[in-house]
């Protein structure tokens, strides 16, 4: 099942390093929790291929109880490739169940 959303990118920072994510829109995380809840992996990861640009990759949505929603991490490869920053709004397409 495939999902699209757009939101701003925003960093955590740590004392090793900046992660960044997008947060998905509260009632698309409530459907997609709804719909595969019961499927989540460690820390209550969902899988999932995401689409952002022409580049694709795995990786997983992960609960944040503080913004009520999933995260999507956004490693530094795709940042690169797509010039994404923090601020920027980003387009993602995330399918669910390949």
């Amino acid at each position: 099942m495939t999902f699209k959303f757009e939101n701003k990118v925003w960093i955590y920072n740590t004392v090793k390093a900046a992660w960044h994510f997008i947060t998905l829109p509260k009632s698309l995380a409530q459907e997609i929790n709804d719909l595969f809840g019961d499927q989540t992996k460690g820390w209550g990861s969902i899988p999932v291929e995401v689409s952002v640009g022409e580049t694709k990759w795995l990786t997983s949505i992960f609960p944040d109880k503080k913004k009520k929603s999933y995260v999507l991490p956004l490693k530094a490869e795709v940042r690169k490739s797509e010039n994404i920053s923090e601020g920027k709004t980003v387009k993602v397409e995330i399918t669910i169940g390949m």
